[in-house]
C-alpha cells in the first residue's frame, strides 16, 4: 500500500540562518594520510574535524571522532579514548561507519574485541584494503578508500568502494558518503535485521534523558563498579522528517532525522539524510536514546514501523548496489525547517513523495 510523506516545513520560521550563506563562506579542507599511523585526518580551516581510522582493534574502518565547527566532540569516546560519564554498552559503536548484522548469516555490525572466542565464527570484518584518492581543496576535501568484507576464514565476501566528501564552514561541518557494494564469488544476502546499516554513536550529552541506572565511566575513563542514575547534561531530542519527536522515532520511516541538544554549554544539531536512489527509500531509522543514530533501510519486517514482508538486499555475484548519505553537523540548535531546505539541496524533490 503506497504511504505519503509529507515534510513539515513550510510553517515555522528559520532561527538559525547558518545554512544560507553557507556555500560562500566554505573553508578549505587538508586531509593528511598516515598510513603507518592507520588514519587520515581532516582538517577545515586547520581545525580538526575528523579522521578515518582502521586501527587493529577495530572489526570496521570508521570516522571517529566528529567535531562541530567549534571543535566541540559529538560522538561517544568510549571505548577508543572514553570521557567521564560515558555508557559502556556496545563497544562496536565507535564514531561513524556501515555495516551489517546478517550478511550470509555473518555479523558484522556487533564484532569487536569484546566478542567471546566461541562467537566468533559467526562474525566478520571488514578490512581497510586501500586508499584510492585523498585531495583537498578550497572547498572540499575527498578520500576514497577500498575495503573488504571478510569471512571468518578469511576469504573476502563484498567488495566496498567508498567515496566520502568533507566540507565545512564557519557553522556548520558535512560528510557525503557514497557507498558501493559488490558481492564477489558468491550471491550475498543483507537480511532483514535490526542492525543496519550506517550508524554513529553520539556524545552522552545528545543522549534522550533516561531514568534507568547505567554503568557509566568515572573521572579516569573506566567503568563504574555500579550502575548510577545521572542525566546530568544530557540532553539530547531526536526529531524526524515525518514530525516524530524523541524515542518515537525509532523504527519509523522518514527522508531525514536531526538530533539536538547542548554538548560542553554549546547547543548542536546532528542530521541524518537519506537519498531516495538508496533500497527501500525512505529508510528506518535505528535512532534509540542511549546514543546510538542509524539510518536501517533493511529493517521492513522487523522494525516496527514496516510491515510483514522481509525486505533481504539480495547481490548476485559480479553485481553492485549503491547508498548515498549525507551528516550535517550544525553549531546551534536547528528545526525541521532547517534541516528540510538542507534535505532539498541534497536531494532534491516534490513535496510529498510516495512508497
Amino acid at each position: 500500500m503506497p504511504r505519503s510523506y509529507k515534510p513539515i516545513y513550510g510553517t515555522t520560521v528559520l532561527l538559525v540562518g547558518f545554512l544560507a550563506a553557507a556555500a560562500a563562506q566554505t573553508q578549505h579542507v587538508q586531509l593528511v594520510t598516515n598510513e603507518a599511523g592507520r588514519r587520515v585526518d581532516v582538517l577545515i580551516d586547520g581545525k580538526p574535524f575528523t579522521s578515518y581510522i582502521w586501527p587493529t582493534t577495530l572489526k570496521k574502518p570508521t570516522l571517529f571522532p566528529l567535531r562541530t565547527a567549534d571543535g566541540t566532540v559529538v560522538t561517544r569516546g568510549y571505548p577508543l579514548e572514553p570521557r567521564k560519564n560515558e555508557r559502556v554498552d556496545h563497544p562496536h559503536h565507535v564514531g561513524l561507519w556501515m555495516n551489517s548484522g546478517d550478511v550470509n548469516g555473518l555479523d558484522f555490525w556487533n564484532n569487536s574485541d569484546a566478542i567471546k572466542a566461541e562467537q566468533q565464527p559467526k562474525m566478520g570484518t571488514i578490512f581497510h584494503r586501500k586508499i584510492v584518492d585523498a585531495k583537498g581543496g578550497a572547498d572540499k576535501g575527498t578520500l576514497v578508500v577500498e575495503t573488504d568484507w571478510v569471512k571468518p576464514d578469511g576469504n573476502p565476501l563484498v567488495k566496498e568502494h567508498t567515496e566520502f566528501v568533507f566540507r565545512g564552514d564557519a557553522k556548520s561541518r558535512t560528510i557525503d558518503r557514497t557507498t558501493t557494494l559488490t558481492a564477489l564469488a558468491e550471491r550475498v544476502v543483507f537480511k532483514d535485521n535490526k542492525e543496519n546499516f550506517f550508524g554513529m554513536r553520539v556524545a552522552r550529552e545528545l543522549e534522550l534523558p533516561y531514568d534507568k541506572a547505567e554503568v557509566l565511566t568515572d573521572e579516569s575513563g573506566k567503568p563504574t563498579p555500579k550502575p548510577v542514575k545521572d542525566n546530568t547534561g544530557v540532553s539530547g531530542m531526536y526529531t524526524s522528517s515525518e514530525g516524530l519527536k524523541g524515542d518515537d522515532v525509532w523504527g519509523q520511516r522518514a527522508r531525514w532525522m536531526m538530533l539536538t541538544g547542548t554538548v560542553n554549554h554549546e547547543p548542536v544539531t546532528i542530521a541524518m539524510l537519506d537519498n531516495p536512489s538508496n533500497p527501500n527509500f525512505p529508510a528506518f531509522w535505528h535512532a534509540r536514546g542511549y546514543g546510538l543514530f542509524a539510518i536501517n533501510p533493511l529493517g521492513e519486517k522487523v522494525l516496527p514501523g514496516g510491515g510483514k514482508r522481509d525486505f533481504d538486499l539480495t547481490l548476485e555475484p559480479g553485481k553492485s548496489t549503491t547508498f548515498h548519505y549525507r551528516v550535517l553537523i550544525l553549531n546551534g540548535a536547528a528545526n525541521p525547517a532547517d534541516i528540510e531546505k538542507a534535505y532539498q539541496e541534497f536531494a532534491p524533490q516534490k513535496a510529498t513523495a510516495a512508497r
